[in-house]
């Protein structure tokens, strides 16, 4: 008989630079031309729900000023290119990667790693990420490596699938996932109102957590995802030359809310609403928490935790949900039913049912 999954520990990470006020400064001074359009932005920013955002750049001292961050790197009229942006991921996310890694494995036998498996879509190198984990964080050359690449938000579902898999495959595999993203990398100058709040949700995070048949923490019991239908262009990433290209329609919330309706049963395996304790949904922006809340007819104290992760770092793309399962363990009740949500380009909602068992 397989093995049962659970995610044991779970450690977080954040730089150390608090950008949030400063880069809505910035945005607001996008819009200096159009005071009304301008007005608008802040307010619709104030109802973000978010306070503070972190980021791997160190911001310069006036966001009116000429340039961005204190390196001149972000100059205005002269951001940097996506080669120069990736120069700088190689340089900042593997030391964030590693402040999650060394907290998630503190008086672990390091050499009883496994697996790693690691998910960004905010940069790439080669020899790359996982790699530079392994160099950093002292685990064993053998380590079996994945990369999940480029798949927005919900990638840190996609890696809980594989490490379940792994473990439901070989009992003693200690598989362990690194979700590392550093959005704020392709911050853009615009003076397009929809691409300007979208820039105000990002921040940068890191998040690690080890996987095994130890059954304590959150059992990971199964998944499921929803491809909406005619949503392709609601949420795109591409790559620019200036830096990736994030596309995020503000019709997003909509076609979530409707989505899931019909979609709650898949999702549930037959269960009801009624019968989840916890609900660990992707932050992805305030108006995203709202319309699962609506869709699933929640009480608002369900998503607390997904709130109050937006409030404190923003949306931290593939990393954030991570930042809500390990408040759920934090707070840790026995015997919990859960279900997990995240979503990306597709528009995709990827899904994971758990229960929480033993004490993490």
């Amino acid at each position: 008989m397989p093995s049962h999954a659970y995610i044991n520990t779970i450690a977080t990470a954040v730089p150390v630079h608090d950008v949030h006020g400063f880069y809505l400064r910035f945005a607001g001074s996008q819009l200096a031309e159009d005071p009304r359009l301008r007005e608008v932005f802040n307010r619709m920013a104030e109802k973000g729900g978010i306070e503070h955002r972190f980021s791997c750049v160190a911001p310069a001292a006036d966001p009116d000023g000429a340039n961005l961050d204190a390196a001149g790197v972000f100059r205005r009229g002269t951001f940097p290119s996506t080669a120069r942006r990736m120069q700088m991921f190689s340089a900042q996310a593997p030391a964030l990667a590693q402040k999650s890694v060394e907290r998630v494995l503190l008086g672990e036998d390091r050499e009883r790693i496994t697996h790693l498996i690691v998910a960004t879509c905010t940069g790439y190198s080669a020899p790359g990420l996982d790699l530079d984990i392994i160099a950093r964080c002292e685990l064993p050359g053998s380590v079996e490596r994945t990369i999940v690449g480029f798949m927005g938000c919900y990638a840190a579902i996609t890696a809980l699938k594989l490490a379940r898999h792994i473990v439901r495959s070989q009992s003693e595999a200690r598989v362990l996932v690194v979700n590392v993203e550093l959005c704020t990398l392709h911050l853009k100058e615009s003076a397009n109102l929809e691409e300007l709040l979208s820039f105000c949700l990002w921040g940068d995070g890191a998040a690690a957590a080890l996987v095994s048949a130890r059954p304590t923490g959150i059992g990971l019991d199964g998944f499921h995802a929803v491809a909406i239908s005619d949503t392709r262009a609601l949420m795109t990433w591409d790559i620019g030359d200036d830096g990736f290209d994030m596309s995020l329609s503000g019709s997003v919330p909509r076609a979530i809310h409707n989505a899931l309706g019909s979609a709650i049963g898949g999702i549930l395996d037959g269960g009801r609403v009624a019968d989840i304790d916890l609900w660990a949904i992707h932050p992805g922006g305030r108006t995203i928490l709202d319309a699962v809340e609506r869709a699933l007819e929640l009480a608002p104290d369900d998503l607390s935790h997904s709130r109050d992760v937006l409030r404190d770092y923003g949306n931290m793309s593939s990393a954030t949900i991570m930042f809500v399962l390990e408040r759920m363990l934090r707070e840790f009740n026995e015997n919990c039913a859960g279900c997990a949500m995240a979503f990306g380009p597709g528009l995709t909602a990827e899904t994971m049912l758990f229960h929480t068992a033993g004490a993490a």
